[in-house]
Order: structure tokens, then C-alpha cells, then sequence
């Protein structure tokens, strides 16, 4: 323990590995083969256990529970893991699993995320670099979320869904399929209801590019011809736009579950 500093009352396992500057605050408990990185702060209360490593300079409030046996019948003690990267907020009573042997043995969040209170990361989920999940939002097993989505309170999401980078899901929602990159969600079931543009526009995209990328999808969702025939066109219309591109990528990989579309087949850009 690098001048760690850790309250009386919490119990570190003695193989637990702290960086320097962590600070575990009261009634937390650390398990054997955690490792907290430089910086982390535990405020209380905080139950960590299972192979566990948090990036430097997370913070992580009371009640979460972090790295404790997923919630997956199938699970068979296999020795699984779950990283946490750098400078994420987990607030209280958050819930995160580490993998399993059917998902690759690992749930992983990037750096920079913020978790609110009482959210849950199911077991093998993949979440990029500075994802905001509101309060009560829950991502079921084999979820993979891109940069920079944002879900609004109350979101649950379906097993082995994508989400895309720079994706909106607004609160309440259900969503049982995959959002396009850049793509607006919103419903119980979710649909697709535009792009994220003001996400757009708070990360300065170039204006062109979100100009091109509204008529690519005014093309993609139309509803003449089958989907692939207009995500080909756009493609080749599109082909030297990132933005565009990044959307046709998305379509074309293989997932396990349908893409998202406009309700109705309408476009609302």
C-alpha cells in the first residue's frame, strides 16, 4: 500500500493492491485480488471484490457493489474479470458485474464515465470512453456501448444490444435494438427518431459533415427499395465522409439483434 490511506473500519484484503494516494473510506470492503489504481477513492461503504482492476482517479460512492459474481444462472465460478477505467464517477448503490465464460470473461468501461445512482452494468458489456448513464439505467449481459453515448434516467437495455458513438437515448426508453452511430432513441419499444444532433453540436462537429450525415440518413431510412439497397447507396454516395461511413459500418456488422428504425418508416431529418 503506496500511502494509501484507509479508515479503520474498512477491511482490505492484504493481497488487494493500492496505488498511491487511494483513499478507502469507511465500512468499504476490498476483496483479495482487487487492484485500485492511483488516486481511486472509495467514500464508503463500497464492496469490491472478484479480479477487479479501477483505473487511476475514480471515485466510487456509497452502496456500489463492484465485481461481486454476475446475475447469470449459467455462470460456474469461472474466474472472470471486470476493469474499470480512469477518472469514472460510480455513484451510490451502482451494481457492475464482471464476465463470464459464454461473453468473452470480461465487462470493461472506458475512462471518463459517469454512472449514476442505482444504475446497473450486467455481466460482459463493453462501454467506451465518456458514457453518461443517468439514474436507474440498466444494461443487460453482452451489451456494447460506444464513445460518448449518453442515456437518459429510467433506460433499460436489451442483452447483446449496440450503441452506437455519440448515440442519445432518451429517459424511459426500452431498447430491444441496435442504435446507429450518431442516432436519436427514444420509447417503450425505443425507435429511431433522428440523428443526436445536439450532441453533434456540442462536440463542434463540422457543420457539413452533419449536414451530409442528415441527408445519408434521410437516404438510409427512407423507404424506397430494402434496407441494404439504401445503406449500398449511401455508401457509395457518402464514401469518403468518416461520419456516414462510421453509420454504414454499424449496419453492416453482423449482431444479434435488429437495427433501430423510425417508427412508421418516417424520417424526422
Amino acid at each position: 500500500m503506496t500511502d494509501a490511506t484507509v479508515h479503520p473500519s474498512a477491511i482490505v484484503a492484504p493481497t488487494a493492491r493500492l496505488g498511491a494516494g487511494v483513499k478507502v473510506g469507511p465500512f468499504c470492503i476490498v476483496g483479495p485480488n482487487v487492484v485500485l489504481h492511483d488516486g481511486v477513492e472509495l467514500v464508503s461503504h463500497v464492496s469490491i471484490d472478484g479480479i477487479t482492476e479501477i483505473g487511476a482517479g475514480t471515485r466510487i460512492f456509497p452502496f456500489a457493489s463492484i465485481g461481486h459474481q454476475p446475475q447469470d444462472l449459467k455462470y460456474a465460478g469461472e474466474e472472470s474479470r471486470l476493469e474499470i477505467g480512469e477518472r469514472c464517477v460510480i455513484r451510490e448503490a451502482v451494481t457492475i458485474n464482471p464476465g463470464t465464460e459464454g461473453g468473452g470473461m470480461l465487462t470493461k468501461i472506458g475512462n471518463d464515465c459517469l454512472i449514476m445512482a442505482n444504475a446497473h452494468v450486467a455481466h460482459d458489456c463493453i462501454i467506451g470512453n465518456n458514457v453518461i448513464m443517468a439514474n436507474y439505467v440498466g444494461l443487460a449481459g453482452h451489451c456494447v456501448v460506444g464513445n460518448n453515448v449518453i442515456f437518459g434516467g429510467a433506460c433499460v437495455v436489451h442483452q447483446f444490444t449496440r450503441v452506437g458513438p455519440h448515440a442519445f437515448v432518451g429517459a424511459q426508453s426500452m431498447v430491444d435494438g441496435d442504435i446507429i452511430p450518431y442516432g436519436m432513441a427514444v420509447g417503450n419499444r425505443a425507435a429511431l427518431t433522428g440523428l443526436n444532433l445536439v450532441g453533434l453540436k456540442r462536440r463542434k462537429f463540422d457543420r457539413e459533415a452533419i449536414h451530409r450525415l442528415r441527408a445519408a440518413y434521410r437516404m438510409i431510412f427512407s423507404t424506397e427499395g430494402t434496407l441494404r439497397e439504401r445503406v449500398e447507396d449511401a455508401s457509395e454516395l457518402f464514401k469518403d465522409d468518416q461520419l456516414v461511413q462510421d453509420v454504414v459500418a454499424f449496419i453492416a456488422a453482423a449482431s444479434d439483434r435488429p437495427i433501430l428504425m423510425p417508427r412508421n418508416g418516417q424520417t424526422t431529418e
